[in-house]
């Protein structure tokens, strides 16, 4: 799915969010350098895979959070999770490394990946997200991800992510 795609979408089912531009923001570093201030929360957006590689998981949690992959995988019950490599990413998510938001799970191919909320997250306020382009970021209201994520018919849950020590 695309940008305009994406715009097209959230026309079509009503949504309504802020939108900001800006020069390419691939890490949350990035954008704390230029001192951007944008309204919503922040989001880290991780894309694993189990270890045999036959499922996929988008976890959407706060930058500061340092995530313990090991008890997460125990957690979710789910065998070792890890990190999944780029063309994956661009396979299920049709994306590439610095782009991952959940507006992604609109990619024909995300049907096979589950999204993880962090429940520190999940408060009403807004979500930043990338449209499919780390030069835009737009803040979904939870109410809204709810709506697109019925509409794509995406799995997901809003889970308690452990911190690593």
């Amino acid at each position: 799915m695309s940008h305009s795609a994406l715009t097209a979408l959230f026309q079509q089912l009503a949504i309504h969010c802020r939108q900001y531009q800006h020069p390419p923001l691939a890490t949350c570093s990035e954008a704390d350098a230029l001192g951007l201030s944008r309204a919503g929360l922040r989001t880290k957006n991780l894309f694993l895979r189990n270890d045999n590689g036959k499922r996929h998981f988008l976890l959407v949690t706060s930058p500061e959070c340092s995530v313990d992959l090991k008890r997460l995988s125990k957690q979710m019950q789910v065998s070792r999770l890890g990190f999944a490599s780029a063309e994956r990413l661009d396979k299920y998510l049709g994306v590439q490394p610095g782009h991952v938001s959940l507006l992604a799970l609109g990619h024909p191919h995300a049907t096979d990946v589950e999204l993880w909320i962090d429940r520190a997250l999940w408060n009403g306020q807004g979500l930043q997200c990338h449209p499919m382009d780390n030069q835009h970021t737009w803040v979904v209201p939870a109410a809204a991800v709810e709506q697109l994520l019925c509409h794509w018919q995406r799995r997901w849950q809003v889970i308690d992510v452990p911190v690593a020590e």
